[in-house]
């Protein structure tokens, strides 16, 4: 027998991991170690575990914080949508008065469309601009949470940048259209 006070550099090792590699089922091995071991060592306790069983408890910590930024993004995009399309449907509505005369007056549909979302695609490009180099700023965090993570990767930036852009649109292509389903006659009247 070997002392379990193997550990390099002072450090006492609690636990020994031994590997077993059979062409037998998983069952037979693990039933042929419980009963090899309880009769060499019969008050120590151990445990037979499977490879799969063994990665999947070291994936747990991985797994977790790959939970929780999910979840963090997911609400962020909740978040971000939200305030996009109430910055859009104020925008839309204090200028309705204007576009119903603009529309009025014989400007096509497209055009106030544009005239609409112009500034809303701006500051969401600007945004995006902002949150790429937020992003880049903060790689040193994110690689330290998960080993196998690669923050700075350009199509992990670029695919977010584009959803988010994308999220934006239909956040502000909502209030634009239904600005555009409003009768310009009735809004001059009520004007």
């Amino acid at each position: 027998m070997m002392p379990l006070a193997q550990g390099v550099g002072g450090n006492m090792s609690t636990a020994v991991a031994l590997l077993v590699h059979s062409r037998l089922p998983q069952d037979q091995v693990a039933s042929a170690l419980h009963r090899m071991l309880s009769r060499e060592m019969p008050v120590t306790p151990f445990t037979v575990r499977s490879w799969s069983d063994s990665v999947d408890l070291s994936l747990i910590p991985l797994r977790a914080i790959t939970m929780v930024l999910g979840v963090m993004g997911l609400l962020a995009v909740v978040l971000a949508m939200t305030g996009i399309f109430g910055m859009a449907s104020y925008s839309v509505a204090k200028r309705m008065k204007e576009q119903g005369i603009r529309i009025a007056l014989g400007a096509r549909r497209p055009q106030v469309m544009r005239a609409v979302l112009g500034r809303p695609l701006l500051l969401l490009v600007c945004g995006s601009i902002l949150g790429l180099v937020a992003g880049l700023l903060t790689t040193r965090v994110v690689a330290h949470l998960g080993s196998l993570a690669t923050p700075s990767d350009p199509l992990v930036m670029f695919s977010v940048s584009l959803a988010m852009i994308l999220i934006g649109v239909v956040a502000t292509w909502i209030p634009a259209r239904r600005m555009l389903a409003i009768d310009p006659a009735q809004l001059l009247r009520d004007a």
